[in-house]
């Protein structure tokens, strides 16, 4: 075993040069094209690795979205093989969601379109092909969303990316001897940011922005400074918080997004490090020096106590403060977003949601069931009506904590442990983590905007070992919408109907979203009308079908259609 690990510990020795920080490149705009590849990254050279990329060999570029704007992204998939895309974090109909029914097949390209509702913050997109999950980040796949919006762009926060305000995506990956990456493992000895090995990054001297995304398949970070120095933390995973909360350290756990100042206006000519302090996490976490928690957990994760970053303080990012850009923010906002977290004694039902292992209770290395059960395409594990506010407690009966995530809303952390959650942790979330040894979680959220009979959203473990080996469920949200109740706008008009073919559309907003639906729910067709008018060719398509329409605001209306 332990020649094994260090074969495996070999890429540790080997990368040891200081490399600039790679800044992902940016898209934006109404539409997005984002081609998925294959390539090759050379990280300990002369080894060349076979990686995965959106728009390039490794990771994706930064997509920089308006709230309130319209968009429409086509995903190419030239990968040899099958995956999805999941914009995480974002709330959008259960159609553009990208989970794991929504496939792209080689060769073959899926087009969602939506109206940005969400706050500005800081979302990602990632594969979420059930089973392969992990496979397809590991090897690349992931990118960054910057959401932006009015009430943002009235503070006085940094705002120029790549030059205040930086992309900071976290990743550990494993290697085999022939410099492959492993998938699976619990050797992720290597430390990674966007991309880059023994990164480093030049700062200017005042208030900097860093966008901080857990990326990672199954690792916490204990986030610090070197020199101990204080942070802003103003945004977690769905938005900017209330007002700053000052901090030293922040736990990370995988999905989740930490967006950071840092006041950088004394510290011109100074070097430090962006570290994980992983000697302070808890047992009972991955990443800790013990994974599990308590007596009864058994079984050990194969190859987790040879992995040096277990345990460890290690370095994440050099950083050295240089001189001040033009118009820098030289301060910190006292207060950030306005808004009122949804309280208990709102909801409609609370869900319980239980945590085991499919093996003995104390079982380390799952796999792990939610409810009893593990994942199953077919099944539909909860019904939602629309417009639901739900709570939702989270009991893990493991001896490892499990970062979970639910689509479509993002929800506020009601306590830990019975305990009301620490300032940090009180904006806008979709990941948190559920600790270990019979811990709980209990958080509310709301099920608004978007219904769909038959297109479900996920929730599950973001640990992506856990994620792909079960560890995950499904739900849909319904509204009194269906074949038999249809809502009608008589601004638009539809001819003929019954149609041969073609029906031509009237009186539409402009960027209307037209879907068509079999009478399952399965989505027969989706087209963007630019103009107010449009014809629509349903060619192929026999019976009766479901029209639905959804203007940029997000006001939808459906009509039955018959065509032969």
């Amino acid at each position: 075993m332990k020649r094994i690990a260090l074969l495996f510990l070999l890429p540790l020795a080997v990368a040891q040069a200081q490399n600039p920080l790679n800044i992902p490149t940016t898209v934006s705009g109404a539409n997005i094209n984002l081609t998925l590849q294959q390539g090759t990254t050379t990280f300990f050279p002369p080894t060349v690795t076979n990686t995965m990329g959106a728009n390039g060999s490794l990771l994706g570029p930064t997509m920089i979205l308006e709230k309130d704007s319209f968009v429409s992204i086509v995903v190419d998939n030239q990968l040899a093989d099958t995956t999805t895309i999941h914009w995480h974090g974002m709330h959008v109909a259960a159609v553009d969601d990208g989970g794991p029914h929504s496939t792209i097949a080689p060769g073959s390209t899926w087009n969602p379109q939506f109206t940005v509702m969400d706050k500005a913050g800081t979302y990602w997109y990632h594969p979420h092909l059930h089973m392969h999950t992990d496979e397809h980040v590991s090897k690349g796949i992931a990118g960054m969303i910057i959401v932006r919006d009015d009430e943002e762009a009235n503070l006085n926060l940094p705002m120029d990316y790549g030059v205040d305000e930086f992309p900071i995506v976290l990743q550990t990956k494993g290697f085999d001897g022939s410099g492959q990456i492993l998938v699976h493992t619990n050797l992720d000895t290597t430390v990674m940011v966007n991309g880059t090995l023994d990164p480093t990054l030049d700062l200017p001297a005042q208030v900097v922005r860093l966008r901080v995304l857990n990326g990672s398949s199954q690792r916490l970070y204990e986030l610090g400074f070197s020199d101990n120095r204080q942070f802003s933390l103003i945004g977690t995973d769905g938005g900017l918080l209330t007002a700053p909360v000052n901090l030293t350290r922040y736990r990370m756990a995988p999905g989740q997004r930490a967006d950071i100042l840092v006041d950088l206006s004394s510290s011109l000519g100074q070097n430090f490090q962006l570290m994980s302090y992983a000697s302070s996490l808890p047992n009972g976490v991955y990443g800790a020096a013990q994974p599990g928690m308590g007596p009864g957990a058994t079984g050990s994760l194969v190859g987790y106590t040879s992995n040096p970053l277990n345990g460890s303080d290690y370095q994440l990012l050099d950083i050295t403060v240089v001189a001040q850009t033009s118009n820098p923010v030289l301060s910190i906002p006292a207060s950030l977003a306005s808004y009122t977290p949804l309280q208990e004694g709102t909801e409609n039902i609370t869900r319980n949601l239980t945590f085991t292992s499919a093996g003995t209770m104390g079982d380390l290395n799952g796999p792990f069931l939610i409810n009893g059960s593990s994942f199953n395409m077919s099944v539909i594990n909860y019904t939602i009506p629309l417009n639901n506010i739900e709570i939702w407690s989270l009991t893990n009966q493991t001896p490892i904590s499990h970062p979970f995530h639910i689509h479509d809303v993002q929800f506020f952390i009601l306590d830990i442990n019975g305990t009301p959650p620490p300032p940090e942790m009180q904006g806008f979330n979709d990941v948190v983590l559920v600790p270990s040894g019979m811990g709980n979680v209990r958080f509310i959220a709301q099920f608004n905007d978007f219904a769909d009979d038959s297109i479900p959203y996920m929730y599950h473990c973001h640990m992506l070992t856990h994620e792909d080996d079960g560890m995950m469920g499904q739900f849909i949200v319904s509204s009194t919408t269906s074949v038999e109740t249809v809502s009608n706008s008589n601004d638009i008009q539809l001819f003929p109907n019954p149609a041969n073919g073609i029906i031509q559309l009237t009186g539409l907003e402009i960027n209307t979203i037209i879907r068509v639906y079999a009478t399952s729910g399965a989505l027969a067709k989706q087209v963007l009308a630019t103009g107010s008018s449009f014809s629509l060719d349903l060619s192929g398509l026999n019976g009766l079908y479901i029209l639905e329409t959804e203007t940029p605001s997000g006001n939808k209306n459906r009509y039955k259609v018959i065509t032969q």
